[in-house]
């Protein structure tokens, strides 16, 4: 039953209600006076003013009822549509939109543990998945729109153009080399060298290009010499003595290696931010990758293959990335669950941008819900109301008839009492 007929049917109910009393009254009025008929009559006349006067109560919110003295106090609702948005707009506001109220709400249903309690099930990561599928297309169809690919070439050229190719990355490197930053990098990288010096396979091909050297160099030597001797222990003495320079440099902190790196990267970060041939080279490779055709069309070619390619693993039965979706889901999930200070942590910050967020958001909502009822037509605004609660303010109508039909049997109970005391 649709909300329309709803409506339809309690007016009916509320209508012959009032129909009912009004024939009890007209039949008691040609009958023989009586205890049994007064009362009758009573009745149905107290039910009558109860329904009639409901009546108007109702349709005095819906609609202008033409009496004289009090037409001017009904139709409440088209007449104050503007007040009544201004009030709903701030209820909305005012009981569920304040930072405070959004950032508690948050802690108590603890949002972290819910996604991840959620991400558990396998059958909600398949969703997951399933439906970011279906975005993906979207998404690519919007990447390969003519005019949105030329929005984003336009914005690209204009920050590569606002960009200072060298200063900037001089700042980069100065930041990244703060405090000391760049030695333990350092330290990193001989760690590393170190590792491959000492695996077999570096020190035989060591081995190798000395026996290449020998044979090319010192061809008549290389005769009498022990080459492969030569050969075997020159890669390990080359790779013992780099062993221990190395060694050497990461036991002391203040070695003259390290003094001369750090020298070598302050000049260079002072020569990208100040150097005019290190500025124009920036300058330079910024003009190529705004207006090189090649760098343009290599890109072109590498988004091609990349979007064909994430098409095709989408349909796909075994896709990849819905499986990484999967993946992620069930390791977050696991992350999540394992570490109650992460989540206590996450719903922290979320009840953080409510406090931040919410005050433009309250705002944005509460003027959209304004304005949006204020530019209803009055009587579509009265109609969609009446469609909603219209149904539950016939039953003031169905009330105020039996209390009225209660009221006047009493009174007439009382002054029949009365008359005869």
């Amino acid at each position: 039953m649709t909300k329309e007929d709803e409506l339809k049917r309690s007016k009916l109910l509320a209508l012959s209600l009032l129909a009912g009393a009004c024939a009890v009254f007209l039949a008691t009025s040609f009958m023989q006076r009586g205890f049994w008929t007064d009362g009758l009559r009573a009745v149905s006349e107290a039910a009558m003013v109860g329904a009639l006067a409901d009546w108007f109560a109702v349709v005095a919110l819906f609609r202008k009822v033409p009496i004289p003295f009090v037409s001017r106090h009904t139709a409440i609702i088209p007449n104050n549509k503007d007040r009544i948005a201004d009030n709903l707009a701030g209820f909305v506001e005012e009981k569920f939109l304040k930072p405070e109220s959004l950032a508690a709400v948050i802690l108590k249903t603890d949002p972290a543990t819910n996604v991840a309690e959620w991400l558990k099930e396998p059958a909600n990561r398949a969703y997951l998945a399933t439906h970011l599928a279906k975005l993906v297309p979207e998404i690519l169809a919007t990447a390969d729109d003519a005019r949105i690919q030329q929005l984003l070439k336009d914005a690209l050229h204009a920050a590569i153009g606002k960009l200072d190719m060298a200063p900037s990355l001089g700042t980069v490197i100065a930041s990244l080399t703060r405090e000391g930053r760049h030695q333990e990098l350092l330290d990193d990288g001989m760690r590393a060298l170190i590792g491959i010096l000492n695996r077999p396979t570096t020190r035989q091909l060591m081995a190798e290009l000395i026996t290449s050297w020998l044979k090319r160099e010192h061809a008549a030597m290389e005769l009498v010499l022990p080459t492969e001797w030569i050969s075997e222990n020159g890669a390990v003495m080359i790779a013992n003595t780099l062993n221990n320079i190395m060694e050497n440099v990461a036991a002391d902190k203040d070695h003259k290696l390290r003094v001369r790196f750090d020298d070598m990267v302050q000049r260079f970060v002072v020569r990208l931010q100040t150097d005019p041939a290190f500025i124009a080279k920036g300058e330079d490779f910024k003009r190529y990758l705004r207006d090189s055709a090649t760098f343009n069309r290599y890109t072109q070619d590498i988004w091609t293959s990349v979007r064909d390619w994430i098409r095709a693993d989408i349909a796909a039965e075994d896709s990849r990335l819905n499986a990484g979706v999967m993946q992620a889901g069930a390791w977050l999930s696991e992350e999540l669950l394992s570490h109650p200070d992460m989540r206590a942590s996450l719903n922290q910050h979320l009840a953080g941008m409510a406090r931040t967020l919410a005050p433009a958001f309250s705002s944005f909502l509460t003027r959209h819900i304004s304005d949006t009822v204020k530019a209803w037509d009055n009587k579509d605004m009265s109609r969609q109301i009446e469609l909603n609660i219209g149904k539950d303010l016939q039953f003031i109508r169905v009330n105020g008839t039996l209390v009225g039909a209660m009221i006047g049997l009493l009174l007439y109970l009382l002054s029949t009492a009365v008359s005869l005391l």
